[in-house]
């Protein structure tokens, strides 16, 4: 007697589900896209040399940046007093050295550009407050004159306003003698009234 056909296929339809199921269970959702949302983040774990590497960059511009706003700032040098002015050669190359110069107001100030740097944003210095503008040959030694009157910060600048400078100009001998003519004209303005005092005593000693 043959066999029920209807048996046979219902036990391999069994077989196939119990051997399927748990092979979908154990799927990984990543390795699934058809199960991970599109809204959901998955995590990636990184290797340890790669978390390393990230933080020692990281640690690295830190430390970079805290060097170049603390201590790569320029030094202010003092102009040299001789020949009858304030002088002192900057160098132009990638910018200006020294970029922060100090001198003393009210004598005249020479500086003595030397360029060396080909690059055509240094083709020329303006000083705006003393309404300067001045072309810098390459390779000469180019000088520039003024007299500061007034203390203060002024600043200097490339013709593309990229590189900058400052000069400080700080009070001179020439204040100090100028406020002494004020305590003079003073005990200056008190001595004739002690002139008329006196002369008032003489003539009223001769009416009496």
């Amino acid at each position: 007697m043959p066999p029920n056909p209807i048996p046979l296929a219902t036990l391999t339809l069994l077989l196939g589900l119990a051997t399927s199921t748990p092979a979908q269970g154990n799927q990984d959702p990543m390795t699934n896209p058809a199960r991970v949302h599109p809204g959901q983040f998955q995590p990636i774990e990184q290797p340890l040399w790669s978390k390393v590497a990230v933080t020692g960059v990281g640690l690295s511009l830190i430390g970079l940046e805290l060097w170049w706003f603390l201590l790569s700032q320029p030094k202010a040098r003092q102009a040299s007093t001789g020949d009858g002015a304030q002088t002192i050669t900057v160098i132009v190359d990638g910018g200006y050295d020294p970029s922060q110069i100090v001198v003393q107001a009210g004598q005249p100030v020479r500086l003595n550009f030397y360029r060396k740097d080909p690059s055509p944003c240094l083709d020329e210095v303006r000083f705006p407050d003393f309404r300067i503008a001045q072309a810098l040959p390459v390779n000469q030694t180019t000088a520039i004159e003024f007299t500061p009157t007034q203390p203060g910060r002024y600043e200097f600048t490339c013709g593309m306003n990229m590189f900058r400078g400052t000069i400080e100009v700080r009070p001179g001998a020439s204040a100090l003698k100028d406020n002494g003519p004020i305590h003079g004209e003073s005990q200056s303005l008190a001595a004739p009234s002690s002139a008329f005092d006196s002369r008032t005593l003489r003539v009223a000693n001769f009416t009496l």
